[in-house]
């Protein structure tokens, strides 16, 4: 039997792509068929394809073990800056409008941010949001780095991602997970709550020490759209959570809309985030 393509998607940031056609802007300035226009059924199978493995092996035991490895931070030292270079190697082929590598993504994000006015701590955070895709250059597979985030110890929603996929996964049928609750309780809060494990959870753990809490809960759950999109676990969030949604729903218009086809001048703009950078974090970061 033909072993499983651990990466399905021509690259990391082609569920990005996915997301804009789930959840369009309605403000955008293109036409929705005119803006990263995907018709192409092959590049809808890759997204089939990635999401059947994401959620075939995001399970509970799966979150503990990825949490053991890399939580202990011991891969490797880098300033943020380091690590947005190493960051850079990956670009974004597969996007049709245009061609920017990670960086460019991150300080358009981080501009858009500071173009409204925002605190300083929330245009870094635009610029961090993605940091932990560094995953991938450590062998992770596309689906143990990227995708919609979901909690792992109970019942998968109806409304996360082609549902359909996770009867395949073992907690899927394991009694101690399968219920609503599973592990947890009602209203326990997200901080008691596993989430499948990616980009966000890793980077969250490097910074948690570092950033305000409302910049915390936008690293931690941008991917989680199947709350802060569909409300669809609200029977785990507490009160705290709730308010703290609000800065998640703020920054994710940033972090899907902001892209466009002018680059910025990373090189001007570099004094400007190395100052913000010391502000706030140290000058190395253990990843």
């Amino acid at each position: 039997m033909k072993s499983p393509n651990p990466n399905p998607l021509s690259s990391m940031d082609e569920w990005e792509d996915d997301l804009l056609k789930r959840y369009p802007d309605p403000k955008m300035a293109k036409e929705k068929e005119a803006f990263r226009n995907y018709v192409d059924s092959d590049r809808d199978a890759t997204v089939r394809e990635f999401y059947q493995l994401n959620h075939q092996y995001q399970t509970y035991d799966f979150v503990e073990s990825k949490e053991k490895d890399f939580l202990a931070f011991n891969k490797r030292k880098m300033s943020v800056w380091e690590a947005l270079d190493y960051l850079n190697t990956l670009v974004d082929d597969s996007d049709p409008d245009i061609e920017l590598d990670q960086l460019q993504h991150l300080l358009q994000t981080s501009e858009a941010i500071r173009k409204d006015g925002h605190p300083d701590w929330f245009v870094l955070t635009g610029l961090l949001h993605d940091l932990g895709k560094v995953l991938c250059l450590f062998g992770e597979p596309q689906w143990a780095v990227v995708g919609d985030t979901f909690p792992v110890g109970c019942r998968f929603s109806d409304k996360i991602v082609y549902p359909e996929f996770f009867t395949t996964n073992p907690d899927f049928s394991d009694e101690r997970y399968s219920s609503k609750l599973g592990i947890y309780t009602q209203n326990c809060g997200l901080d008691q709550v596993k989430m499948s494990w990616g980009h966000d959870e890793y980077l969250y753990q490097i910074v948690k020490d570092y950033l305000p809490k409302p910049a915390l809960y936008m690293i931690r759950y941008h991917s989680f759209y199947s709350q802060h999109r569909e409300g669809a676990y609200d029977y785990l969030m507490n009160d705290e959570d709730r308010e703290y949604f609000k800065w998640v729903n703020l920054f994710n218009p940033y972090d899907l809309y902001s892209k466009a086809p002018v680059p910025p001048d990373a090189k001007a703009l570099k004094p400007y985030y190395e100052d913000l950078i010391a502000k706030y974090l140290p000058e190395k970061l253990m990843f």
